[in-house]
């Protein structure tokens, strides 16, 4: 059944998709697992939109099945984990130059259900953005996205005006996207990158004690 999930969800195939996520809930399955395939699936979105494959209307309609995914299993990961005080802010966005945001909404997801308070920025964020937001919300992380590789110059023009404006020492930064590496983070400066949201959540949940 995973596999036809995240096949339905990659081919755009939305009420074969979101019968499948209704019978993984029907079933008791963990909801996380679910966000998984729904990465996976997003993933390859990404690739066929960067191969040509798939366009915008194909990526609006992959976030939209995203977005009905989520609203379904957020109140049982809700219950999962409840939060009386927020654990701390993540300041969360899309790099300039790039629109993908569909990995980085469900990593905001994740960090939102899991007790962050997480302000998301959106796509194709200037630098300057990031450091005038970092000023005005104060987090303790930020996590900057992108799924193309000619993010990754963003990312490190953005780690660069956020430590020209004497803010590197406020905020641990991590990575997201699909082609992000240990060489990635070394290039753009930042502290670490997280394969996936749950890998994001417990870096968030490292740094902030």
């Amino acid at each position: 059944m995973a596999d036809k999930l995240v096949d339905a969800l990659a081919d755009i195939r939305e009420d074969e998709a979101m019968d499948l996520v209704q019978q993984y809930l029907d079933e008791g399955r963990d909801p996380v697992e679910i966000l998984e395939f729904a990465r996976q699936a997003m993933d390859l979105v990404g690739k066929r939109f960067a191969e040509g494959e798939y366009f915008l209307p194909e990526l609006v309609m992959a976030g939209e099945m995203l977005n009905e995914i989520t609203a379904r299993v957020k109140p049982m990961l809700t219950r999962a984990a409840p939060t009386a005080q927020k654990r701390g802010k993540v300041l969360i966005g899309t790099v300039k130059g790039d629109i993908h945001d569909i990995g980085k909404n469900i990593v905001a997801f994740m960090l939102d259900v899991n007790g962050f308070e997480v302000k998301d920025l959106g796509i194709d964020v200037p630098e300057e953005t990031f450091v005038a937001e970092i000023k005005a919300f104060e987090p303790q992380v930020v996590g900057l996205s992108g799924f193309l590789t000619l993010a990754f110059d963003s990312m490190k023009k953005t780690v660069g005006a956020i430590e020209a404006a004497g803010l590197r020492d406020k905020v641990k930064i991590m990575l997201g996207g699909g082609q992000v590496t240990d060489e990635v983070v070394r290039y753009t400066g930042a502290d670490a990158y997280g394969k996936d949201a749950m890998a994001a959540v417990a870096l968030a949940g490292d740094w902030i004690k």
